[in-house]
Parts: C-alpha cells; sequence; structure tokens
C-alpha cells in the first residue's frame, strides 16, 4: 500500500484534524465541567465491599485521602459527547461509524445513570446501579448492536490466525454480545487508578487506528483518533492527582466501544493481546471471587490486581506507568500479529 497516495494522504490529513480538534475541543470542556461538577458535589462514593459484600480494609487503607477528598465523577461526559459532535459532523457512515456511535452514546447514557445513583447514594456504599438491571440493559444494547451487525452489516466471519476468515453464521450475534459485554466490564474494572485507564485507552485506540487505516477503513480509523483526542485531553486532568474520575459514563462506554471497533475491523481475536491488561486486571478479580469462595482465602492482596501492587509498596504512580508500559507492549505485539495474519 503507497502510503503517499493522494487518498491515504487526505485520509491522513483528516483523521490528524479530528484528533486535533477533539483533543483541544475536550481541552476546553473541561473546566466548565470542573465548574458544575465542584458547583453542585457530584463527588465519586468508593464502594466499601468488594462483589460478595465483604469489607475491602485493604483498599480503604490504601485510598483513605480519596475517601477524604472529594473528587468529581462523570467526566466520561468531556469523551463522548466531543466525539459524538465530531463524528456527526465529520465522520458519519453508516457501514464503519453508526454503530461504535450508538454504542458510546447509548451506554454513555447508562453509565450517566450510574453515576448519578453513585452521586445520590450518600456514601453509603452502594457505589451505583445494582449489578443485574446495569447487565441487563449492557446485554440489550449489545444484542441490539450485535443484530445491526449480523443483519444489516453482513458481518457473520472472525478472522482466525494464520488460517483466514471463518463463518460462524448466527454465532457471531453470540460473540459479539460476549465481546462488548466483556470489554465494558474490563475496562471499568481497571479505571481504578489516576490515569491508568486513560493512558491503556489511548494505545488500544492508537493500535485499532493503525489497523484499520491500512485496511482502507478510513472511517473507522478517524473515529479511533477523535476518540483519542479526547481521551488524552480528558488523562490531562487525570493523572496523579486527579482532577476528576471518568465514571461508568466513561469506563463503561469506552470499553464496549474497544470492543465494537474490534469487530469492525475483524480483529477480536487480537483484542485480549492488545488488552492484554484490561484481561489481567479482570482475570485478578475472578480468581481472587473463586479463591474466596472456594478455599476460603486470597489469592492477591486486594483486587483488582492494581492495588495489590499498591499493597506490596508500589506508589500509585509508579503502578500507572509501569502497567502503561505493559500495555503500550502488548498493543505493539497485538498489532504485529493481526499484520502477519492479516
Amino acid at each position: 500500500m503507497n502510503i503517499t497516495n493522494p487518498e491515504m494522504v487526505q485520509q491522513l490529513l483528516k483523521i490528524g484534524m479530528l484528533s486535533g480538534a477533539s483533543f483541544v475541543m475536550a481541552l476546553l470542556i473541561a473546566p466548565v465541567f470542573t465548574h458544575f461538577a465542584y458547583k453542585y458535589k457530584w463527588w465519586k462514593k468508593i464502594r466499601g465491599t468488594d462483589m460478595n459484600g465483604d469489607e475491602t480494609p485493604v483498599f480503604n487503607k490504601l485510598h483513605k485521602e480519596k475517601h477524604k477528598r472529594n473528587i468529581p465523577t462523570m467526566a466520561g461526559v468531556i469523551i463522548w459527547g466531543t466525539v459524538l459532535v465530531l463524528t456527526v459532523a465529520f465522520n458519519l457512515n453508516r457501514a464503519q461509524t453508526w454503530l461504535p456511535l450508538f454504542t458510546i452514546g447509548s451506554v454513555g447514557l447508562l453509565g450517566i445513570v450510574d453515576d448519578v445513583v453513585n452521586i445520590k447514594s450518600g456514601g453509603n456504599g452502594v457505589g451505583g446501579l445494582k449489578a443485574k438491571i446495569k447487565m441487563s440493559w449492557l446485554l440489550i444494547i449489545a444484542l441490539a448492536g450485535s443484530l445491526w451487525f449480523y443483519f444489516k452489516l453482513g458481518y457473520n466471519a472472525i478472522n482466525v490466525p494464520f488460517v483466514g476468515d471463518v463463518h460462524i453464521g448466527w454465532l457471531y450475534i453470540l460473540l459479539f454480545v460476549l465481546v462488548f459485554v466483556s470489554s465494558a466490564n474490563a475496562v471499568n474494572i481497571t479505571d481504578g487508578l489516576d490515569g491508568l485507564s486513560g493512558g491503556l485507552l489511548s494505545a488500544s485506540f492508537l493500535t485499532f487506528l493503525i489497523i484499520a487505516f491500512f485496511q482502507g477503513n478510513y472511517g473507522i480509523a478517524a473515529f479511533c483518533g477523535t476518540l483519542i483526542g479526547a481521551i488524552l485531553a480528558y488523562t490531562w486532568f487525570n493523572v496523579y492527582p486527579a482532577r476528576f474520575f471518568m465514571g461508568d459514563t466513561g469506563a463503561v462506554s469506552m470499553g464496549a466501544t474497544l470492543g465494537v471497533v474490534a469487530m469492525l475491523t475483524n480483529s477480536v481475536l487480537v483484542l485480549p493481546i492488545i488488552g492484554f491488561v484490561f484481561v489481567v486486571e479482570t482475570l485478578s478479580v475472578i480468581l481472587q471471587l473463586f479463591a474466596k469462595k472456594l478455599w476460603g482465602r486470597k489469592i492477591f492482596l486486594s483486587t483488582p490486581i492494581h492495588h495489590h501492587f499498591e499493597a506490596k509498596g508500589w506508589p500509585e504512580t509508579k503502578v500507572t506507568m509501569r502497567f502503561w508500559i505493559i500495555g503500550a507492549i502488548a498493543c505493539v505485539l497485538g498489532l504485529v500479529l493481526r499484520f502477519i495474519y492479516g
């Protein structure tokens, strides 16, 4: 593929301009959001128990300062609000951007409801919507997206490394729902340290931008660029010590969108590599729950695993930056593997 091709140069310029515009726009929106967030006290209520309802003394000890310092949540609206505006205005494409746009908007709205419940919980550790309610709505949105993929866009195959495209028929619907929900929850689980999810998401979407660009899927590439710009602007304010948190409206919607982009670029089997840190974070929680259920003891000092390393004595910033490094390496490996078998 000739990088000097006039069309490719034009598309590169478009991607660069949308990425830059997204970064600037989100950067300008952030202080406005901050003003209202602090004025109306959109404080994040830290959950004091795990998924089983058990106390989390290690986590509470590690983050006692954040318990004391009021930090607003729901800043994910800065990201997906910016992306919605710019994509509708400059990058609307039925085959390439309608579905990720629907995903980021619908899941973002679900996240807002969850964050509002968290804000109004009065510090009693409720932490947002009940898991069953949130999961039910996620499944409904995922199913709607999968049906669009299968019936409207005609997707029914996945690319298997060193084999090629394998047609799986209606099972594609189930795969889509699994990827959608898993990605949404994995990013949400990882979003627990200042700047952590922002850096990892930027690297992941950059990887899919490159994949989509060299596939000729310029709309998807531009969408990823728009996301990266907005995420980096958010991360500018979210690095330690965070001015605000992404909230479920950001983490869950970004995770779901990451899964959709992987499906759109037929790269779902390298998503676990590109999102390696997200996978490890999620597995650490699952393993901890099973260990406590089966043996009555913990594997890790605290989960997700980034809290384990904090408990081992690593400063929060060191954990974040080392996870960024691991995430970047994983993205490069995933990119190379995708091009080798693609």
